[in-house]
């Protein structure tokens, strides 16, 4: 009981119970649109599928290269609140309008990507705003409780939204799991609406280049930020291309369908739930730097192991070690950038360390695409990624950088 108790600690509060079930809902929403969204590419692209996913995953990231930076800057002297409504009713629009082109038949690629691209702007704005505003709805020995439990709920939809996805996908077709996405949108939306936090307004003359300058500055002359922000970009960048290339997988190693590649993604969220639910239980604690390293040099072994094997339970059992680790490694990343941001610039802080961690994933997926497209091979590229995911956790544990003292 007082292990349940600690596990879930940052529930007891209101607001953030409120906004914690309104995102599981929405997450739930986002994973079946990820799963129809991904066979409909492989569906409509074949051959060049791999490419395509790549592309996909790059145009639905990139916008958090190019505008999350100004988000922080505009998170940390805006109402949050009002910035996650507008950020939630853009990614609704583009749910239901993929929707409707699936149900009329008229989809195409170009639209997933362009639309894929939307999405990934409202997010750009979105994201700082919602990471910023969870501190906020909590105090501060809860926080790294309340962002494990934030994976949890974003995990829980991974195992829970691509069964959702299979079942949707069997009986209705691909439209209901993009307009069931669409429809998610409205609960967080509603948790939004109901939330007690007031907003506090930043009084003063503001110069977004020089918010701009001030926070990458900061970062810069941090060497415990820069080296996680640094960490965040190689992790995303090596280990998420696991996930995006599960469809390729699924065809080219074990010649079957939809059904396995759903279980697939069930596997790697039921992993990633038991991963968040530790960090949740352990909280914040000493090591928590060398924790992250060791975490992540494991996960690059498991990446090859995975990668290089052709049985399936060895496989699925890989698979869900490796998401576990995965999220262990995300969840550690982002609970120490909230702990050493301080409150007057965490969005700024808070965007830049997303530039680096959502950057990495379509890069990520975007080069490993093109090198499964030389080699012709997915699980030799994977490989690749994993050694080198290895090797770079091993060398970060030599370098003098003040993560190992966190």
């Amino acid at each position: 009981m007082q292990a349940g108790r600690r596990v879930a600690a940052a529930l007891a509060y209101r607001d953030f119970r409120l906004l914690w079930f309104g995102a599981l809902i929405s997450s739930i929403g986002t994973w079946m649109q990820k799963v129809a969204q991904a066979w409909l590419i492989v569906t409509l692209t074949g051959t060049a599928s791999a490419f395509y996913l790549g592309l996909d995953s790059f145009l639905g990231e990139v916008p958090i290269l190019l505008f999350t930076l100004i988000g922080g800057v505009v998170a940390d002297r805006s109402n949050r609140r009002h910035l996650l409504l507008i950020s939630q009713c853009v990614q609704m629009t583009a749910a239901f309008t993929l929707a409707v082109l699936v149900f009329t038949g008229r989809a195409e690629i170009w639209h997933i990507l362009s639309l894929s691209f939307l999405t990934g702007i409202a997010q750009a704005f979105g994201g700082p705003a919602y990471q910023s505003l969870v501190p906020s709805l909590i105090p501060k020995e809860h926080l790294p409780n309340a962002i494990a439990l934030n994976s949890i709920q974003f995990n829980l939809a991974r195992v829970i939204g691509p069964l959702m996805a299979g079942a949707a996908l069997t009986a209705f077709g691909m439209v209901a799991c993009f307009g069931l996405n669409g429809i998610s949108f409205l609960f967080v939306m509603a948790a939004l609406l109901a939330l007690h936090v007031a907003h506090v307004r930043q009084t003063g003359q503001w110069n977004m280049r020089d918010q701009l300058k001030g926070g990458l500055r900061y970062v810069r002359d941090q060497p415990q930020l820069k080296t996680l922000t640094i960490l965040g970009f190689i992790s995303a960048f090596l280990g998420l291309p696991l996930l995006t290339f599960l469809p390729i997988i699924t065809k080219d190693v074990f010649q079957q369908g939809v059904g396995l590649y759903t279980q697939f993604m069930t596997i790697a969220g039921a992993g990633a739930v038991l991963g968040a639910l530790t960090v949740a239980w352990l909280g914040k604690h000493r090591h928590m730097g060398i924790m992250l390293l060791v975490m992540q040099a494991l996960l690059g072994l498991i990446a090859v192991g995975f990668s290089l094997s052709t049985v399936l339970w060895v496989s699925q059992v890989l698979l869900f070690i490796g998401g576990a680790i995965l999220v262990t490694c995300f969840s550690l990343t982002t609970s120490l950038v909230q702990l050493l941001a301080p409150q007057e610039m965490r969005g700024r802080v808070v965007s830049i360390y997303m530039v680096a961690f959502r950057g990495g994933s379509p890069l990520g997926g975007l080069i490993t695409g093109w090198l499964v497209i030389q080699l012709g091979s997915a699980p030799i590229a994977l490989a690749i990624n994993g050694v080198l995911l290895t090797t770079v956790a091993l060398v970060t544990m030599t370098r003098n950088h003040g993560l190992r003292d966190l």
